[in-house]
């Protein structure tokens, strides 16, 4: 049902003189919507997998209006942050633009989080509204809501829950009403979004971007070779730099975007065909996955012309000529801006490319000296344009600090540098274990796991696994006096992380190796790996899967 929206004029002010920021019209959302309702209404936005169904520009922009409109009325105003807490829907993209039609803050919330994970990132928020799935909704009765007064419910509603719940359709499907403005033009500088990304020295951070870094990140001067003819697959959760990302990228160039509810091995190139998406990006898992199939008459018949692997996988050449695209590797962080970018079908195996205009990058050893090429060194990034990457953590001004130090972001990744000038990835210098595309801080890890009654300490590290990623495995000591079961402890871990945090291998200690400072040489473990001693969980037969939603409700 189409509402009846009355959208009051913007105030006007002056813009910057600085060439280096781009118009409002082609970097803020709400200009943006605006300008390509107007200038390509016909133009298709999205294309969903799961029934074809297609949303123009023009047909669009009054779905934003109604749920922008129901928004303000439920009090919401131009800098707010607003909790989003749903799976990849049609109702999460309407939310995503809509706050940001209001000038507003889009704050996703990964899924899986539950417990003190979850209770930390509301409380770190300062949101007052959250718009939640009804299947995650329940999950608030166990923390503290912090600073929230009203929850938006998609779905099945609560009852007993100590906040204002209001039904999704009843409270951002308006019939009618008037929009009022912001009370000042939204600027590329303002706050876009803030995306919480794994720490390993404490609580997950809030990554704080403007427009201006979202436009930087992937936009046309970052991937010139992605174009506004293109359809862009999006297959990662709006809760990730990948897909609010991949999505906001695609609309700063008026093109199009394939909505897809997850990525499946089985159906991925049917997928592909139904969307008909041109341009894919693949985690290296993703890919080889692709690889193990059976070749067959299809894997061509698509109009997928460009993919892109992070991290790099497989040999290209094969993997390019079997599927017949071109393939790009990039390095990225949900806090800066693309600064490595690969040619088509790179010849140097293992780069991640090289660095792309608007950005300087260093390498450096632990005193911010730069190391000489073939030397591994921490990557340090910055770029040529204000406001082009993260403007800091969320109330979290120590871990600011520490990346931003010396007018350069620390990113916290080992590389090396040849001399014609390709990057390598070398290793986290930090703890954080990667799975699944999720970033995993040990720190969280390790402090579910000493929360169990029979375990004194314990160190989380990364092991590689068959699929060229990381599996996580805890080394553990128990209290005196009690054993550990690896069993029981894995299905305490069950009900208080997320599902790819859940370790799949443990290890028990009497002691665990330490420095003469206390701390755990956890370089010691990783060196030794899975053990003979080692328990793993797969081989025991327990499967943690992610949970499912509908995404129609």
């Amino acid at each position: 049902m189409q509402a009846n929206v009355v959208v009051e004029d913007m105030p006007t002010a002056p813009f910057t003189t600085d060439p280096r920021i781009p118009p409002r019209d082609r970097v803020v959302s709400r200009d943006l919507l605006d300008r390509w309702a107007r200038e390509r209404p016909d133009k298709v936005f999205i294309k969903f997998d799961d029934t074809g169904e297609e949303w123009t520009y023009g047909q669009f922009r009054p779905m934003v209006l109604q749920t922008a409109l129901g928004l303000q009325q439920l009090g919401l105003r131009q800098g707010d942050h607003v909790l989003v807490w749903m799976p990849n829907c049609r109702e999460n993209i309407r939310v995503f633009f809509a706050v940001n039609y209001l000038g507003a803050v889009y704050v996703p919330i990964n899924t899986a989080y539950r417990g003190g994970l979850l209770a930390h990132v509301i409380e770190n928020s300062d949101a007052r509204l959250a718009v939640v799935h009804g299947d995650l909704v329940d999950r608030l009765r166990e923390v503290s809501t912090a600073t929230l007064e009203t929850v938006v419910v998609l779905g099945r509603q609560p009852s007993g829950l100590a906040l204002r719940t209001v039904d999704y359709a009843e409270a951002l499907l308006p019939a009618e009403g008037r929009l009022a403005a912001p009370a000042r033009p939204i600027e590329p500088w303002d706050p876009q979004s803030i995306i919480y990304t794994s720490g390993t020295t404490g609580p997950s951070k809030g990554v704080l971007s403007s427009y201006l870094h979202m436009f930087s990140n992937a936009g046309p001067e970052s991937w010139p070779f992605v174009t506004e003819d293109d359809r862009y697959m999006i297959a990662s959760p709006m809760f990730h730099i990948g897909g609010m990302g991949g999505m906001y990228v695609m609309f700063v160039r008026g093109a199009s975007v394939a909505f897809l509810d997850r990525f499946d091995t089985a159906t991925f190139w049917a997928s592909m065909r139904r969307t008909e998406t041109t341009v894919a990006f693949l985690l290296g898992v993703m890919a080889s996955f692709l690889e193990k199939q059976p070749p067959g008459p299809a894997d061509r018949d698509h109009r997928v012309r460009c993919v892109f692997m992070v991290p790099l996988a497989g040999d290209i050449a094969a993997f390019s000529a079997r599927f017949g695209v071109d393939v790009y590797t990039i390095f990225n962080m949900t806090e800066i801006s693309s600064p490595i970018v690969s040619e088509p079908n790179p010849v140097v195996r293992g780069t991640c490319g090289r660095k792309r205009d608007g950005v300087d990058v260093r390498l450096v050893d632990e005193n911010d000296c730069e190391v000489p090429d073939g030397t591994v060194g921490e990557m340090l990034v910055r770029t040529d344009r204000p406001w082009g990457m993260n403007s800091g953590y969320y109330k979290n001004p120590e871990a600011t600090a520490r990346a931003w130090r010396n007018g350069w972001f620390h990113t916290g990744d080992a590389f090396r540098r040849d001399a014609d000038g390709y990057y390598y990835f070398v290793d986290r210098m930090k703890d954080a274990i990667r799975r699944r595309g999720e970033n995993i801080s040990s720190f969280e890890v390790e402090a579910d796991v000493v929360a169990h009654p029979d375990v004194q300490e314990a160190a989380a590290i990364g092991v590689p696994n068959e699929m060229s990623e990381e599996d996580v495995l805890v080394a553990v000591t128990p209290v005196p006096g009690r054993t550990i079961d690896p069993v029981a402890l894995i299905e305490f871990l069950r009900g208080r992380m997320a599902h790819f945090m859940v370790p799949r291998y443990v290890r028990v200690f009497a002691e665990l190796p330490k420095t003469p400072s206390s701390k755990v040489k956890k370089q010691e473990i990783r060196a030794e790996g899975v053990t003979p001693d080692t328990w793993d969980r797969e081989k025991a037969g327990i499967q943690v899967r992610s949970d499912r939603f509908n995404a129609r409700s």
